[in-house]
């Protein structure tokens, strides 16, 4: 399978991406440059984590008009398999491929630590290779990872069943406590409509080998591979 990892001024979890994606799992991988418009022939598209542009307007907000992002916007309308990562989240909100937007953690402070998260749904080229009701651990590394939805978008958000992932404690129960950054409903991963774009909040890319304290992310990689492989 091939991967395009975009790569915004500020960007600093494109290595990381392309070391799993390529390394660890043995896929072919290119860089794609903000300033370029062609995605190269990729069949999933990732959006690192980082600070694009030094997050000096709001997080995502100049990164959503780099050209790239026209080429990733129509490969998302057509059925291309989108992925962002924290600020990569963050970029396909302002971009409007993915339905609202991200306020500062509640403590007002950058959060970096493991998290636990409970897996909502399997039917989805990200979570195939989990099981529903998992509990999983990544870490997230944030400042404004506090997602908001006005009441129509949360209507349609749950109704399509779009919360692929959700912050929980340690035997999978949604609460105040677990929820790291305010959240609404707790969500820490959200697909579009259509099940082919996913944005996320923490680092599957981070939790991808045991010696990095956790490879439960991992499943988010294989379970695209695995979502190709029977297209």
């Amino acid at each position: 399978m091939k991967f395009g990892v975009v790569v915004f001024p500020g960007s600093n979890c494109d290595q990381d991406c392309v070391q799993v994606l390529r390394d660890v799992l043995g896929q072919e991988v290119v860089p794609l440059w903000h300033q370029d418009s062609s995605l190269r022939g990729c069949e999933c598209v990732v959006l690192p984590g980082g600070f694009s542009y030094g997050d000096y307007l709001r997080t995502g907000a100049i990164a959503k008009l780099s050209p790239v992002m026209k080429s990733v916007a129509a490969f998302a309308k057509d059925g291309g398999l989108v992925i962002g990562i924290c600020n990569g989240f963050q970029i396909l909100l302002e971009a409007g491929l993915l339905p609202g937007a991200m306020l500062r953690n509640t403590s007002l402070r950058f959060i970096c630590r493991y998290v636990n998260l409970r897996v909502e749904r399997t039917d989805t080229p990200f979570t195939n290779r989990f099981q529903a009701g998992q509990v999983v651990r990544m870490p997230i590394a944030h400042n404004e990872g506090n997602y908001i939805v006005d009441a129509a978008g949360l209507k349609r958000i749950t109704a399509q069943g779009q919360a692929l992932f959700r912050y929980c404690d340690a035997d999978g129960q949604v609460t105040n406590t677990a929820n790291p950054n305010g959240s609404l409903e707790a969500i820490a991963g959200l697909c579009n409509e259509a099940g082919n774009v996913l944005g996320m909040m923490p680092h599957p890319e981070r939790a991808s080998e045991p010696a990095l304290g956790s490879a439960d992310g991992r499943g988010v990689f294989e379970s695209l591979l695995s979502a190709v492989a029977y297209r």
